[in-house]
């Protein structure tokens, strides 16, 4: 007979927090599901925290009928991959100079754009906003997408220098000492490295961009040009007395970082290894 294995007290304790945190986690995003599929009685009298007796689907055709979803989804989309590969791709290169370049300069550099994370938003609206209007860039996706990739370039240098930094030189040297150029060993050795690490600015950009709301109420005042936040905004507004719909346009405006988080999650844990920064 095989023997039964125990379980320690200590494991199943642990077993038991790991899932009550995956409930608690989870639980909001199938309440939201919920919450769209109710009327109001259900909603905030009958049933306000169980499934819906009775689903109303029909609070999505509304939301979608009285709600302009998909403009506002198709500038949320853009502005937002847009700013994301911009960044991405000018701190991937920024950040390669200063991690393999160590001279005073490069640290300065290095020190100078991680200042950027410290200066809260608020310290650049006025100034960003008349910048804006210079380059007569206002009511157009551009009045976002340069913004957005140019405040999210610190924390992507913070997070790739640590993983450049992490990545042994003798990977170059070698393809060097083998008659690759520069561009070669940079996209065929250097860039397929790191996978994990643009996975974790990827999720962390696109989220940031999508949900993005103070900037894009003050840049951006023609509604052909709003993103998600600012006319979910409005929804509130002009469907106060309906709340399924509201919880239909909810759902839709939180499908795009969930299916990003599913795609590229896989590689977070990897990526956070090397996250940290070295001298």
């Amino acid at each position: 007979m095989k023997k039964i294995k125990k379980i320690s007290a200590s494991r199943i304790i642990m077993y038991f927090m790991v899932a009550a945190y995956g409930f608690v986690s989870l639980y909001p995003i199938v309440w939201m599901e919920f919450y769209s599929l109710k009327n109001n009685e259900e909603i905030f009298v009958t049933n306000p925290f169980g499934p819906p007796l009775a689903a109303q689907w029909s609070n999505y055709a509304k939301a979608i009928a009285q709600f302009n979803i998909p403009l506002y989804f198709k500038n949320s989309m853009l502005v937002s991959i847009a700013s994301m590969v911009l960044g991405i791709m000018f701190s991937l290169m920024f950040t390669y100079v200063i991690a393999r370049v160590r001279t005073r300069t490069t640290k300065f550099l290095h020190n100078l754009i991680l200042i950027g994370m410290f200066i809260p938003i608020q310290a650049v609206m006025t100034p960003l906003i008349v910048m804006v209007k210079s380059l007569h860039l206002s009511n157009t996706r551009w009045s976002l997408i340069i913004p957005y990739a140019a405040l999210s370039f610190p924390f992507a240098v913070m997070v790739l220098y640590g993983f450049y930094r992490s990545l042994p030189i003798e990977l170059e040297e070698s393809a060097y000492m083998e008659g690759a150029g520069f561009f070669k060993t940079y996209f065929a050795i250097i860039l397929p490295q790191m996978k994990s690490i643009i996975s974790v600015l990827i999720i962390y950009q696109f989220m940031t961009h999508w949900n993005e709301f103070s900037l894009a109420l003050i840049l951006i005042t023609k509604d052909s040009m709003k993103t998600m936040p600012l006319g979910l905004a409005g929804f509130y507004g002009s469907m106060s007395s309906e709340w399924g719909p509201i919880g239909a346009a909810l759902v839709m405006a939180s499908l795009p970082v969930i299916i990003m988080y599913l795609i590229f999650g896989n590689k977070i844990s990897d990526a956070m290894t090397y996250s940290g920064m070295k001298n």
